[in-house]
């Protein structure tokens, strides 16, 4: 009697917990989804409708697989092709207004007012990041995009001496660096004869080169694998990221889980080596402030010394995390950005005529140097065109990056 009445008893704990789970997963799939939609409509917002559980991610990856397929011109709009979903839902639901549509079942409202766009981006703590979301996208990097309000303010300050334009001078250098071995390649390649080339591996190849000679200076080697790792983890989290985030499918010992996780303790792992080691070698009085990091360390160390707790640094895992970050926000942009660039510049051959003869008049012969680029003015004006076509090109990327 005693032990039917456990099973029964059993039976409707799991039963009851079933009924409980199964509410909470219909709320969120539907009856929240439901609700959202019809508030925002009755803020006077237009949008999509909802559509179950996938809300609009079916749609962009059919119509972006369809914009694909078609063949497309030098002198072509590149936006129908790479965000033709977008696109097609500012003609039907934007008109010159904001309007949402639905990632899974989550909505993303966009704005396109500029007034509103500034109070957004001014008021970080009224206007916080969107929590939810596919959580794997954190194992790619967090840091400064991840924190809001007083840790926001902390990350920033400490951060902020790694950027000065002073310091940035002194790495002009390792910059010459890596342009020339990307020259120097593309100069073997067309010895012989001329050829096409596709210059974005080497422009990733070469943004990555930088960063890792700026951010890790002396450690250069172990900050290329640290960024090949992290290249990889991208590709798995961008696949992620293009389809529907099943709550807790992180946790399943799949082949891509797997091999994120592994990352992310060799990336952890790694950077939290070269760490210790600069702080060893401060801790003897020697100086390694002449790179991203070291700049970082000494900074943090500042901040702790005047402050007097260690509350007010970063820890070794922000640190960890800040240097994540420095590729992440830095290595493909600016590939996008220079690839773009020279696209714009194959369309536009008079400014290539301008650039150059700029150039030659500026440095001739010799070696680039800050007060050099700092008379650039046609090509500050070419970079900041093609940071123009970068920014849209970066507007179909997947939400959570």
């Amino acid at each position: 009697m005693d032990l039917r009445f456990s099973m029964n008893t059993v039976l409707c704990v799991i039963g009851v917990m079933v009924m409980i789970y199964g509410w909470r997963f219909f709320n969120w799939i539907w009856l929240k989804p439901k609700k959202m939609d019809k508030f925002l409509r009755q803020q006077g917002l237009n949008g999509t409708p909802y559509k179950f559980l996938f809300g609009d991610m079916k749609d962009m990856v059919q119509m972006t697989a369809d914009a694909k397929l078609k063949p497309i011109n030098l002198t072509d709009d590149i936006a129908p092709r790479i965000m033709p979903f977008f696109l097609n839902a500012v003609k039907t639901y934007g008109k010159g207004k904001n309007f949402y549509t639905w990632m899974g079942p989550r909505p993303l409202v966009h704005i396109t007012e500029p007034a509103l766009v500034r109070e957004i981006l001014a008021d970080h703590n009224k206007f916080q990041k969107a929590k939810g979301g596919n959580p794997l996208a954190k194992l790619l990097a967090r840091g400064l995009i991840d924190v809001e309000a007083d840790q926001w303010e902390k990350h920033r300050k400490i951060i902020n001496p790694a950027f000065h334009v002073e310091k940035l001078k002194l790495m002009v250098p390792a910059f010459y660096i890596s342009c020339s071995e990307m020259i120097n390649k593309w100069e073997e390649l067309t010895k012989e004869r001329s050829c096409e080339v596709d210059v974005y591996p080497y422009l990733q190849t070469l943004t990555s080169d930088v960063i890792s000679r700026t951010a890790f200076g002396s450690s250069y080697e172990e900050g290329r694998k640290i960024f090949e790792l992290q290249k990889e983890q991208a590709t798995y989290i961008i696949k992620a990221l293009e389809s529907m985030y099943i709550p807790g499918s992180r946790f399943l010992p799949t082949k891509s889980n797997r091999r994120m996780k592994e990352i992310a303790r060799e990336v952890k792992a790694s950077i939290n080596e070269i760490i210790n080691k600069r702080v060893t070698a401060m801790k003897a009085g020697e100086s390694s402030n002449d790179d991203l990091l070291g700049i970082l360390l000494d900074s943090n160390y500042k901040e702790i010394k005047q402050q007097g707790n260690t509350k007010f640094g970063l820890s070794t895992e922000e640190v960890i995390e800040e240097c994540k970050l420095f590729y992440f926000a830095g290595q493909e942009t600016t590939a996008n950005l220079l690839v773009w660039t020279m696209i714009l510049l194959a369309q536009h051959i008079n400014w290539q005529d301008r650039a150059r003869d700029e150039v030659l008049k500026v440095f001739g012969e010799r070696k680039p140097d800050v007060d050099g680029l700092n008379h650039l003015k046609v090509i500050n004006m070419i970079l900041h065109e093609g940071r123009t076509a970068t920014a849209e090109w970066l507007q179909s990327k997947p939400a959570g990056l």
